[in-house]
């Protein structure tokens, strides 16, 4: 056996690595092997294993932690359709948001569209409010203009209700409302009541992104992921996303080597009133489990049955259920347990939770579920006695951060001591369910991991509002094991992946600040330095840029991904001291009068956002001398 056969193929070195291995749970150091960690200890135990071929990385004293996953995030999706779509997530001010809309639209083409599609609240910006439709004509008198706000309601400017054709003598469709004015013209405000159907379809006509376009927007979508520390996904299906043909791109990525991303898939059901039909021919075309480490089935949901579907607007009342739920749900459950197949069920309230149990309990008489890893998705109304039902099943609950979006209008509607457990995190886990944390990005919440981790931190919304008492609060190491070991369970690899442990998948993080030490309000600023999936650096920033792994520039030439990134509307941030975008720069800049980096006056808004430090290191590694707060 060669030399180059023992040898690992990268060390880290010098690090404050927390491993969740509580056999072992800090180390300074990891070798990996094959894409798996096969040494995790000190400096001097450690660095004499590297050979000539060995990579070497001096992680100067930095805090490192598994890599995180999101156990709920609509990534094939999103992946298809990132290039296209001006983020909104993390802008801290509808002015902000309003300059970048005005700046696409004016590169943007005909017949294109400019979309803000989600993953943002209009609690996080500092005026409180959405734009008018007055505004968006204003801003695009031509270039149609899509704006979905969580899943409650769509904006739509004059020229996108010409495009989408709209019109006085449009009916009143099934699955939502049309506002319209005095005259019975549509006023570009459409609602999503008693469902999201409207939402869907309107954004359906839009123009779509060819193969090559959606590769390319995939890949960026995962380096999205990586700049923020996500290593894997467990991808939750999702409306219009139709198997096998919208799950081509990731398939070819996957051939190619060139995920970035471990994903993990449920098959959501397309046909309403077939779901039955749909289950029983992906059980027999599809083996559950099946693929690789980066691209694997997870079995059924999160939609099973359209008649169980509770949608998440809290806006509006909780909808009631028809009859016919459970013996549409029997059905689909049955051939999923007589599969060996898993699901996920989305569902938003206990009354659902609970008659969804008394058909999994029924299920149980005949096909036992034990060693299903089942679960429900969302859980924010969820009672203790739905707990124990869970429990006793063998289920889990896999929550995302949506009240962090919708604490608000949960609070309005339903008050505040009502809003203390949405969910009842801390209490699932004290019963010893199975639970797990995630988004349920792109549309409803922003994929940004560490809002997730602020939030059940500090029960706070990006809005500032703090929802939840101390006790439903978790500590950060828990925290984090939500986004990490804990998932496992819901992909059926546990052991496999979430540790920093010899054996384990290769996946990890090293964040721009310590997670266990930085003030909490700095917890959903935090971005990744380096990110690793499977021993390869995926992503490098900062003092690791070196190592960096670039994509080819997004495409379209006109995608918002080139100009402004993801989250916060500066991912587009050029290395090495390269001046930032200019929107981005004028956004997030602390000065108040003329700064001589950036050649504009500007009244710094988001970087009023930033803890103090922070955003003066990194105005001053632009040689900005005009910081001011």
């Amino acid at each position: 056996m060669s030399a180059n056969d023992t040898q690992p193929d990268l060390i880290l070195h010098n690090g404050r690595i927390t491993t969740l291995d509580r056999a072992n749970p800090v180390a300074t150091a990891v070798a990996i092997k094959g894409g798996r960690f096969v040494a995790v200890g000190g400096n001097a135990e450690i660095v004499p294993l590297a050979g000539r071929a060995t990579k070497v990385v001096d992680l100067g004293g930095r805090a490192v932690l598994p890599g995180l996953i999101d156990n709920h995030c609509h990534v094939i999706r999103g992946g298809l359709n990132y290039n296209m779509e001006l983020r909104w997530d993390g802008v801290p001010s509808l002015a902000v948001a309003m300059d970048m809309l005005r700046r696409q639209v004016a590169i943007t083409p005909a017949p294109q569209w400019v979309r803000v599609v989600g993953g943002f609240t209009e609690h996080q910006f500092a005026e409180k409010r959405l734009p008018t439709i007055e505004e968006l004509n204003a801003a695009a008198p031509d270039t149609p203009v899509f704006i979905l706000h969580l899943y409650d309601r769509a904006l739509l400017n004059a020229a996108a209700l010409r495009v989408v054709g709209y019109t006085k003598d449009t009916p009143e469709p099934p699955g939502g409302t049309i506002l319209r004015d005095a005259a019975g013209n549509p006023s570009g405000l459409l609602l999503a009541n008693p469902n999201a159907t409207i939402l869907y379809a309107t954004l359906a006509k839009g123009p779509k992104l060819p193969f090559e376009y959606q590769y390319n927007s995939t890949r960026h979508f995962m380096r999205e992921l990586n700049r923020l520390g996500v290593t894997g996904v467990i991808d939750a299906g999702g409306g219009s996303q139709n198997y096998p043909d919208d799950y081509e791109v990731i398939r070819k990525l996957h051939d190619a080597g060139e995920m970035t991303i471990r994903i993990a898939y449920n098959l959501f059901t397309q046909k309403p009133n077939a779901e039955k039909e749909d289950f029983v021919n992906w059980t027999k075309s599809v083996k559950y489990h099946d693929g690789t480490d980066y691209f694997r089935n997870n079995g059924a949901g999160e939609m099973l049955v359209f008649s169980a579907a509770d949608f998440e607007d809290f806006r509006v009342a909780r909808p009631d259920l028809p009859a016919q739920m459970e013996d549409d749900l029997e059905g689909v459950v049955r051939v999923l347990a007589q599969n060996r197949w898993p699901w996920r069920m989305h569902a938003t309230y206990d009354e659902t939770i609970s008659r969804a149990l008394d058909v999994f309990e029924k299920v149980n008489k005949d096909i036992p579920l034990a060693g299903l890893n089942w679960f429900f998705d969302h859980a924010e109304t969820v009672t203790e006695k739905s707990m124990d039902r869970i429990a006793a099943l063998g289920g889990g609950i896999a929550v995302q951060h949506r009240m962090a979006y919708q604490g608000e209008y949960f609070v309005e509607r339903y008050g505040a001591q009502a809003a203390e457990a949405t969910p009842p995190v801390a209490k699932m886990l004290s019963k010893g369910i199975k639970v797990s944390a995630g988004t349920d990005a792109t549309r409803v919440a922003s994929y940004n991991p560490w809002v997730s981790l602020a939030w059940l931190v500090t029960g706070k919304t990006v809005g500032g509002l703090r929802m939840y008492p101390q006790r439903n609060l978790l500590d950060r190491e828990t925290a984090l094991r939500m986004w990490t070991e804990y998932v496992t369970w819901f992909s059926n690899e546990e052991g496999k992946k979430g540790r920093v442990a010899v054996g384990q998948l290769a996946d990890l993080v090293v964040p721009d600040r310590d997670f266990f030490a930085c003030a909490e309000d700095d917890i959903a600023d935090t971005t990744a330095l380096l990110t690793v999936v499977g021993g390869k650096i995926v992503w490098g920033a900062g003092p690791f840029a070196s190592h960096d792994a670039p994509i080819p520039p997004a495409m379209p030439d006109w995608s918002p991904v080139r100009e402004y990134g993801g989250y916060g509307g500066w991912g587009a941030t050029q290395r090495n001291g390269a001046p930032l975008q200019r929107a981005a720069a004028a956004a997030m800049c602390g000065c108040a009068s003329a700064c001589n980096v950036h050649g504009h006056a500007h009244a710094g808004a988001w970087s009023r956002a930033l803890p103090t430090s922070d955003a003066k290191g990194f105005w001053g590694a632009f040689g900005c001398s005009c910081w001011a707060i």
